[in-house]
């Protein structure tokens, strides 16, 4: 069964906890079955890898590692900042999330 999450893929998100605090990325990729986003450029940790086809010498990589949605707001498409998010029935009937802070429907 799938989980409803107020964070989709390609939202833009700001971090409000953890060392990233205040930083704002756009999410690459939703772990639902850990309550986990990838955000570009958010909690980047190094990776050792060997050479292989994409990476030919190997070495110390830096990539996005995941972060608990629970330290993640949507940004308002309105006014800017981080808001919470609500679920409506939207001009077609379909359930639509929408930002409290604002109203606007988020797509």
């Amino acid at each position: 069964m799938n989980k409803k999450l107020h964070i989709k893929k390609g939202d833009m998100v700001y971090v409000n906890a953890g060392d990233d605090k205040g930083k704002t990325g756009k999410v690459l990729e939703v772990l639902t079955k850990k309550d986990r986003a990838i955000v570009e450029g958010v909690n980047m940790v190094s990776k050792h890898t060997k050479p292989n086809a994409k990476h030919p010498q190997g070495g110390i990589i830096k990539q996005e590692a995941g972060i608990h949605i629970s330290n993640l707001q949507v940004i308002d498409p309105v006014k800017g900042g981080p808001t919470r998010i609500g679920r409506r029935i939207g001009e077609k009937g379909k359930l639509v999330r929408y930002a409290k802070k604002s109203g606007e429907e988020i797509k």
